[in-house]
């Protein structure tokens, strides 16, 4: 298990093997995400918004605007 110290400024030096298990290097970005009270991740947020590119396929049909607001009314309405 890897430890850091908190500094008077709020500051910690994530230890070389946790960076190097991040691929993270001086200069990236990390997020903490908070999975429970208390309790966070670190991540890594080295990849650029266009890595997301082509993650999501075009549906086969298009989906038309009052398909849509039907299917919202009709989840809506299951929600209450």
């Amino acid at each position: 298990m890897s430890t850091a110290t908190l500094t008077s400024k709020g500051q910690i030096t994530i230890p070389a093997l946790v960076r190097s298990a991040l691929g993270v290097e001086a200069g990236d970005r990390v997020e903490f995400v908070q999975v429970e009270p208390g309790r966070f991740e670190l991540v890594a947020a080295t990849q650029s918004v266009t890595a997301l590119k082509g993650l999501v396929r075009k549906p086969a049909s298009p989906v038309s605007i009052a398909s849509m607001n039907e299917a919202i009314a009709a989840h809506g309405a299951k929600a209450r």
